[in-house]
């Protein structure tokens, strides 16, 4: 039924749709659901220690021998300095003493670190068949060593310069994400220069630009739009807010609810949250943030957290996309079943 087998054939799965890697929110159990229905289910692992990370790839080992994705960050780590940790304080000051928050003690230290030698050795002790990268790629040898062990390597890309330097840097298909995606902006290029392109206009430029399968990430949540995907290029679909809410994601708090109240209108993107670019549920706090200098990847998680923990509904920063509202109902398999299903439907429409 699909137009374009390049990306079946190269993962090894039935059907070209990939469950967004969600750090945070997906499971071994959730991931392990979607690549037995026939996907490529993908685990968030950017944060996971490489004691937890181990745990899980053997839990995944036990749940499925169908090909997964493991999903890391290769952000450059940045410091703030004395002076803007100061101007944050301030900045974020009354948002705590409204909620009866304690302001964060000290300079922020990073909370996780990106990719490097300790997930390096793990992944090569028991490689998935899928590694996929956000904000750029590791250095050449990781990513050689990688290859040589028989792993396929994804990466994200927010304009065409982006996927030429993906292509040159020898990825086996890359992720085209649109503006409209849930999650972080995968940007490395030009990191204070997002040129938010929309993934209708992104898609069919990059597809024109290399010479490797192009998977389209960014507002697809039903049929129909798998199948303008695929009108326009595509060689597979990468979503991730149909998932949030299945039965096998960690459950964040406020998270579900924000999803299921959801609308076109209901997120937007800032560095509020985190210090990088994100799509993140609208509140009078993320507003509010929109004037301020946010601090580094990720340690604005130093401030934001403790607001997000003590006053969730009004401080929440869950991530997700614009198209909540169109997100099919049921377990991560179901999910992805009925994906497949409606997007049959709309191409033989």
């Amino acid at each position: 039924m699909w137009p374009d087998t390049r990306l079946c054939e190269l993962l090894g799965i039935d059907h070209p749709i990939i469950q967004a890697p969600m750090a945070g929110t997906t499971t071994p159990a959730m991931v392990a659901a979607v690549s037995n229905a026939g996907g490529l289910g993908s685990h968030g692992c950017a944060t996971l220690s490489p004691e937890k990370l181990t745990e899980d790839m053997e839990a995944l080992a036990g749940a499925t021998n169908r090909s997964v994705n493991l999903n890391f960050f290769c952000h450059e780590p940045e410091e703030i300095t004395e002076e803007h940790h100061a101007a944050l304080i301030e900045a974020m000051r009354p948002h705590y003493e409204a909620t009866g928050a304690t302001l964060p003690e000290g300079m922020p230290a990073p909370s996780f670190q990106p990719f490097g030698a300790a997930q390096l050795e793990c992944l090569l002790a028991r490689t998935p068949a899928v590694v996929s990268f956000h904000f750029g790629l590791p250095e050449d040898e990781a990513v050689s060593a990688l290859k040589n062990k028989g792993c396929k390597i994804l990466c994200s890309a927010t304009t065409v310069a982006e996927a030429k330097w993906l292509a040159d840097r020898g990825v086996d298909a890359i992720i085209a994400q649109g503006w409209e995606s849930g999650g972080h902006r995968g940007l490395f290029l030009e990191l204070e220069n997002d040129a938010q392109v929309g993934l209708f206009s992104l898609l069919p430029q990059v597809v024109d630009a290399v010479d490797l399968p192009v998977i389209a990430a960014g507002g697809i949540a039903d049929g129909r739009g798998i199948a303008a995907a695929f009108a326009l290029g595509a060689s597979g679909v990468q979503i991730g807010t149909a998932f949030i809410t299945a039965d096998e994601a960690t459950r964040k708090p406020y998270h579900p609810e924000a999803v299921d109240r959801g609308t076109d209108e209901s997120t937007r993107v800032t560095r509020a949250g985190s210090g990088r670019p994100a799509r993140a549920h609208r509140t009078k706090w993320i507003d509010a943030m929109a004037q301020v200098d946010a601090a580094p990847f990720p340690l604005m998680y130093h401030y934001s957290r403790p607001l997000l923990e003590s006053d969730g509904p009004a401080h929440q920063f869950s991530l997700y996309g614009q198209s909540a509202a169109l997100a099919p109902a049921g377990d991560a398999g179901a999910r992805l079943r009925a994906l497949v299903a409606a997007a049959k439907a709309a191409m033989n429409a």
